[in-house]
């Protein structure tokens, strides 16, 4: 594949992860420039998740009828119009509206983009091209928050999303203009019966609430660390953002180690990884040293993505076939699993307190390292039985 689209689709993938991320450090002062509460302020993100989730559902399918890279092309455009108008934002009802839009966009472009990368190379480099890929849109999300808390240090919170907005513009017409369309590969939308057969599949059943907890436990925690920080710490908008940066790099490191981990712990691995991320958070909500803060930090991402990618590979290998609509449900699952997340935790916050709501989050993900090691290795065995047969 050329080098230049594969820099453009990685340049796409590093922006998108930073507009999503960056919202984290961005939410006490979301909340304190427009005037109302900090959860208020998060529902912001609940929105964006939502309409991620249920619009992914919608662009795998139009990809198979329009053609992946057209599909790819409009939610750019799409992200980077909407990601300008949230700069633009006046009150919670225009901050929400504009962020579930940016996120209706944003579903059409990792999931369609990991789908025309699946087709458009062979089988010798395509784990080579997707690693690369994938590997900008873990730079976006290390530096997301350290760009978002020093864009907002030195201008606003509005001046992070007109600027991730205006790169995605620029880079969205110089892909219009570099990047061919491929080939539609149905004559038809076919939304319900693509889902009715990807949703029978026991496979995919018994995977899915995985996604659904995942999303819950990480993006749900995610989203109200940067308060973490401004409560426990009282640190500046651009301190906040440099020390959530550890997660991303929790990120970028342990992407690269997890073929090693998972070879030494073999059937222990999924529980280890829930172990890690309950680790985390259960740390994260009793220290009080700021460096210490960073490690734990650091472990939650190197947890998230340890999980991630694996439950990927197990949830497409179920229809080997309809990867692109597989890819649409599994983000579904994790994006609709972090808006409740958001919502629950903005809750208990409300209710009780950040402990109780760390607290819950790591007994959740511990108890999904668990179930996760027992589904993968029914899967496992039936694979074999069926090769067998």
């Amino acid at each position: 594949m050329d080098k230049t689209i594969i820099f453009l689709f990685g340049t796409l993938l590093f922006l998108a992860n930073g507009d999503n991320y960056a919202a984290a450090p961005l939410i006490v002062n979301i909340a304190n420039d427009l005037d109302f509460s900090v959860n208020a302020a998060a529902s912001s993100v609940t929105a964006y998740m939502l309409a991620f989730g249920a619009f992914t559902i919608l662009f795998g399918p139009l990809s198979d009828r329009y053609g992946k890279v057209f599909i790819i092309h409009l939610s750019t455009f799409g992200t980077a119009i909407f990601s300008i108008l949230g700069a633009l934002a006046y009150d919670l009802p225009s901050l929400i509206f504009f962020r579930s839009i940016n996120g209706a966009f944003a579903a059409g472009l990792l999931p369609v983009t990991l789908a025309y990368l699946g087709q458009a190379t062979n089988d010798k480099e395509r784990p080579q091209i997707m690693a690369k890929i994938l590997s900008y849109g873990f730079l976006g999300t290390a530096t997301a928050t350290l760009i978002g808390g020093t864009i907002a240090h030195l201008g606003s919170w509005k001046l992070v999303y007109l600027t991730y907005g205006v790169l995605e513009l620029v880079l969205a017409f110089t892909m219009l203009k570099l990047i061919k369309r491929d080939e539609p590969v149905s004559d038809r939308v076919k939304i319900i019966s693509t889902y009715k057969t990807v949703l029978s599949h026991k496979g995919v059943l018994a995977l899915l609430p995985l996604f659904l907890l995942m999303g819950f436990t990480v993006f749900g925690i995610f989203t109200y660390t940067g308060q973490l920080i401004t409560q426990r710490f009282g640190y500046d908008i651009f301190t906040v953002g440099a020390m959530l940066s550890p997660f991303g790099v929790g990120i970028i490191f342990a992407s690269k180690v997890m073929p090693v981990i998972r070879e030494k712990l073999q059937h222990f691995y999924m529980p280890f990884n829930g172990s890690l991320i309950a680790i985390a958070l259960i740390g994260l909500s009793s220290t009080h040293s700021p460096a210490f803060f960073c490690i734990y930090l650091f472990i939650f991402g190197a947890g998230f993505i340890l999980f991630q990618p694996v439950f990927i590979a197990k949830i497409q290998e179920q229809i080997p076939h309809m990867r692109g609509s597989i890819m649409s449900t599994a983000s579904f699952g994790l994006f609709v699993g972090g808006a409740i997340g958001t919502t629950v935790n903005g809750f208990i916050i409300s209710y009780w307190d950040m402990q109780t709501m760390l607290y819950s989050a790591a007994a959740i993900i511990f108890i999904t390292g668990l179930i996760a090691a027992v589904v993968m290795s029914k899967l496992d065995t039936q694979k074999i039985n069926n090769a067998i047969a």
